[in-house]
C-alpha cells in the first residue's frame, strides 16, 4: 500500500510550488509528499510556502533510475512537472508504467508524448498505470472543450459534430521559463530530424495506425466567415489538435472517423482585424520566449489577473449551429494549471478509478468527472451558449 496519495515531482520548480501550495490548500487532508533532486531545495520551498514542518520530502533525481524507481513506489498518483519531459521524463514514465503508478505531466512536447506511446502503452496496460500526458492548459480545456460540445451536440441532434472549430476569444497571462525551454526542446529536435518535422505537421501524430479525414491545417490568417472576423493560427495548436484527435480514437471514435477540428485565434473585424491577424501569424512565440529561464514566471497578481474564454462550435447535419463557451478565471499557464493538473491527479484516485491503464489524454481518462471537478474547484466553466 502506498505511502501518499500524490507525490509531487518537480516542486522546487515555478509550477510545483504552486502545485504544492494548491494542495495543501485544497486537500490538506490528503497524504502527499514533495519531491525533487535537492533535499536543500524542498526545505526551502516548504517553509517558503508556511507548509507544515512535518511534510514528507523525498529527494529523487531524473539522472538516478533507481531513485526515481524507489519515490513511484511510494505514491498512488505522481504529479510531474519536470521537463523538458523529453530530456528528463522518460525514466518517470518507464517506472510508473512497470509498477502500476498512476501519472498526471503538463507535457506540450508531441515527439515525447508519442515516444511514450510506443514505449509504455503496452506495458501500462498491462499493469493498469494511467499515464495521463497535458493535464494542464494544454490540453485539458481544449480536449474537454471538444468531448463538452460533442456530448451537447449528441443531446440536442442525436449526433455529434463532423467538423468542429475552436476559437480563442480572449486570453490574458504570461508564459514560464519551463515552458520556453520545453518549446525550445521540441524545435531542436524537430530541426535535428526531418522526419520529427513531418509527424509535428500531422494531426494524427499520437494516434499510432489511424488516418482520419483531411484536416485543416490552422497555419494561415483567414476571414472567419461563420462570425465575420478574422482569425490568426494559435501556437498551442500544434499539440491541443494531436490530444483530441488520440482522445477520439482511445474513446472508439465517438466523435466520427472523418471529424476534424480546427483551432484557431479571433483577431477582430476588418482591416484592424486582418492586420492584426497577419501579425500574430508572424509573431516568432520561441523567440520571444528565449530570455526565458526555469523557475521564471508570472506573479501572484499577474496570476489572478488572469483569464482565457474559449470558443467551441460547429453546424449539425441540418444545418443548425451549436455553440459552447470554456472560461478560466486565472492565468491560464499557472494560475490555472496548477489547479488543473491536480484536479486531474484527484480524479484519478475518485471518480476515475476504473479508468483502464494506457498512456492517455484528459478526455479519454477522466471524462464528464474532470469537467464537474473543475467547475467545482478550479475556477473554469463550460457554458452551452446558444
Amino acid at each position: 500500500m502506498a505511502e501518499f496519495d500524490l507525490i509531487v515531482y518537480g516542486a522546487t520548480g515555478f509550477t510545483g510550488k504552486l502545485i504544492a501550495e494548491y494542495i495543501h490548500a485544497t486537500y490538506p487532508d490528503r497524504p502527499w509528499a514533495m519531491a525533487g533532486r535537492s533535499a536543500d531545495k524542498l526545505v526551502s520551498v516548504r517553509d517558503e510556502l508556511s507548509l507544515p514542518a512535518d511534510t514528507p520530502l523525498i529527494t529523487a533525481d531524473a539522472a538516478d533510475p533507481g531513485s526515481i524507481d524507489a519515490m513511484i513506489q511510494r505514491g498512488r498518483v505522481i504529479i510531474t512537472t519536470v521537463g523538458p519531459y523529453q530530456h528528463y521524463g522518460e525514466a518517470l514514465v518507464a517506472a510508473c508504467a512497470k509498477h502500476g503508478t498512476d501519472y498526471v505531466d503538463l507535457s506540450g512536447e508531441p515527439p515525447f508524448m508519442w515516444d511514450m506511446i510506443e514505449r509504455y502503452d503496452a506495458q501500462a496496460k498491462k499493469t493498469g498505470a494511467r499515464i495521463v500526458h497535458s493535464c494542464g492548459f494544454d490540453s485539458v480545456p481544449f480536449d474537454m472543450g471538444v468531448f463538452f460540445l460533442q456530448a451537447a451536440a449528441n443531446d440536442r441532434f442525436g449526433a455529434p459534430l463532423r467538423d468542429v472549430k475552436c476559437r480563442v476569444r480572449g486570453m490574458a497571462g504570461t508564459a514560464s521559463g519551463g515552458t520556453a525551454a520545453s518549446g525550445a526542446a521540441t524545435m531542436e529536435r524537430a530541426k535535428s530530424d526531418p522526419q520529427v518535422m513531418k509527424r509535428l505537421m500531422s494531426s494524427f501524430a499520437l494516434t499510432p495506425g489511424f488516418e482520419g479525414a483531411a484536416q485543416p491545417t490552422g497555419h494561415k490568417p483567414y476571414e472567419d466567415t461563420d462570425f465575420g472576423v478574422w482569425v490568426a493560427p494559435f501556437f498551442m495548436a500544434t499539440i491541443n489538435t494531436k490530444n483530441v484527435h488520440r482522445s477520439n480514437m482511445l474513446m472508439g471514435h465517438p466523435y466520427g472517423q472523418d471529424f476534424t477540428y480546427e483551432e484557431m485565434m479571433f483577431t477582430g473585424a476588418g482591416d484592424k482585424g486582418a492586420a492584426m491577424a497577419e501579425r500574430v501569424a508572424k509573431t516568432d512565440i520561441a523567440a520571444m520566449s528565449a530570455t526565458l529561464k526555469p523557475g521564471d514566471g508570472p506573479s501572484r497578481e499577474e496570476r489572478e489577473q488572469g483569464s482565457y474564454d474559449l470558443m467551441f462550435t460547429g453546424v449539425s447535419q441540418d444545418g443548425q449551429r451549436l455553440l459552447v463557451g470554456v472560461k478560466g478565471d486565472r492565468d491560464p499557464g499557472y494560475g490555472s494549471t496548477c489547479k488543473m493538473i491536480t484536479e486531474c491527479a484527484i480524479c484519478l484516485l475518485e471518480e476515475a478509478q476504473g479508468t483502464p491503464g494506457g498512456v492517455l489524454t484528459p478526455a479519454s481518462a477522466f471524462g464528464q468527472n474532470i469537467i464537474d471537478r473543475l467547475q467545482a474547484n478550479a475556477g473554469l466553466t463550460f457554458e452551452v451558449e446558444n
